[in-house]
């Protein structure tokens, strides 16, 4: 396991939703885990607009606090939140500052599918909530993200320039929790095509500014899919750890068509970085 360390953006707060199942209670113990190495609150939120008295669900939230500061120590710092309102209106109530926190959500595979769908609220979640949010598939743990053997990293862009210029040094630090990572940022573009001068530009940026502290290699799939593409490239490297793209308002590699079914991308922690307004 790593020590703690001093992340590039000082963090808020990692926020969990949770509903109490199985796949919520998994990504808790990620977040819990990333909590503990960059040293800043966890807040556990439920959200249920139609329950008023939340007697229950507050003693299964103390419950699941409990539970974490017996597993990672009394000092750990996590405390729980239930709102008695919209999912959405509830974390936007918690974010505060653009992109000082990062929202942890949990997601279930599709049994027998190869693909895996996003659950609606976590499709919310990354179409209206302007921060930071990593989904953890029922499958992944963090032992398996913070090992050696599972240390790709894949940057998924279509290299258009990014408007919140912290979001790279936010995956920077993340990329500190895993062991010698290696990072591929990968671009699908059709056949038969090149890249225009500025993609050219910031793709060079990019491999300019990583490999500065960690083994870097740019990569190109032809596909005219980019979600074929970007699985063509993941089937053939088990080794991936970690899939990174760039959540935007509009156009670009990471539109709202492609949140509900991200296909065997979501086999591995998807990092969403923020990169609207």
């Amino acid at each position: 396991m790593l020590n703690n360390f001093e992340c590039p953006i000082m963090l808020k707060n990692i926020i969990i939703p949770v509903d109490f199942s199985e796949q919520a209670e998994n990504a808790l113990l990620f977040a819990a885990e990333i909590a503990k190495r960059v040293s800043c609150p966890l807040i556990i939120l439920h959200a249920n607009p139609n329950q008023k008295a939340p007697s229950l669900e507050e003693q299964k939230m103390k419950y699941l606090e409990t539970k974490l500061k017996n597993s990672f120590g009394s000092d750990f710092q996590c405390h729980s939140i239930f709102a008695p309102f919209d999912l959405i209106h509830a974390l936007k109530s918690q974010i505060g500052t653009r992109n000082t926190s990062l929202i942890v959500m949990g997601t279930k595979g599709a049994s027998g599918l190869k693909r895996i769908l996003i659950g609606s609220n976590t499709v919310r979640v990354i179409s209206e909530v302007k921060a930071h949010v990593l989904v953890i598939p029922e499958s992944a743990k963090f032992e398996d993200f913070n090992r050696t053997g599972k240390d790709r990293v894949i940057l998924a862009t279509d290299l258009e320039e990014t408007e919140n210029k912290d979001a790279f040094d936010f995956l920077s630090g993340i990329l500190q929790l895993m062991v010698n990572p290696k990072l591929r940022i990968l671009n699908v573009r059709p056949k038969n095509t090149k890249l225009k001068p500025s993609k050219q530009l910031q793709r060079s940026s990019l491999l300019y500014n990583f490999k500065k502290e960690l083994e870097t290699e740019g990569i190109t799939v032809f596909s005219n899919n980019v979600l074929d593409g970007i699985n063509f490239y993941l089937d053939k490297h088990s080794d991936t750890g970690l899939v990174v793209m760039i959540s935007r308002d509009s156009g670009g590699l990471f539109q709202r068509h492609f949140t509900r079914e991200m296909a065997s991308i979501t086999h591995n922690p998807l990092l969403l970085l923020n990169d609207r307004d």
